[in-house]
């Protein structure tokens, strides 16, 4: 069977409203015979033709299955950064809690054990891993899991607590609305 005819009928077979989006390794695990120099090719063929869009280096998305377009770069990164510690923070949380007046539009940011890195994802928008010492015992108490993001997410407090420790302006803050959820 053709590698692209292979690769399509894998994907059809494993995609799904909840699993719509792989990684290279993923799709290596999936294609066992070939070589990472031909899988290369052939993701790059599947890109082209529409078989799979590419998210950002090393994620792809399958289209044919519906997916939830607003949670895209919250998936993406769960993928990316799955062998570390990760969640959500600083003005991404502020503004879903409402305590910054600015929305970031197709930019989500996350603390990291991983080190700190802007992700571009193209027309999806970006993700920003921020570099953090903590372990997850330190902060276990003020992060509660989001099922739709599939990430941790860090409580109003704590992502305050994250914009100071990483120097970020906070002029945005609205302060009286954070006494409510400090």
């Amino acid at each position: 069977m053709q590698p692209m005819k292979k690769l399509s009928l894998i994907l059809e077979e494993l995609a799904g409203a909840e699993n719509y989006l792989f990684t290279v390794d993923d799709l290596a695990c999936a294609l066992p015979d070939m070589n990472a120099g031909a899988l290369k090719a052939l993701l790059s063929r599947a890109q082209k033709s529409g078989i799979l869009k590419r998210v950002c280096k090393g994620v792809y998305l399958y289209p044919r299955v519906e997916y939830p377009v607003g949670l895209v770069l919250f998936h993406a990164a769960a993928k990316l950064r799955a062998d570390a510690f990760n969640y959500l923070s600083l003005e991404t949380v502020l503004s879903d809690a409402g305590v910054i007046s600015q929305i970031p539009l197709n930019w989500i940011t996350l603390m990291s054990s991983g080190r700190s890195h802007i992700v571009d994802c193209g027309n999806f928008g970006h993700i920003e891993f921020i570099h953090t010492k903590r372990k997850p015992a330190d902060v276990a108490q003020q992060l509660s899991y989001d099922h739709d993001c599939r990430l941790w997410r860090a409580s109003v407090k704590l992502a305050l607590l994250d914009m100071k420790l990483t120097r970020r302006s906070t002029d945005l803050v609205d302060w009286s609305v954070v006494d409510e959820f400090v």
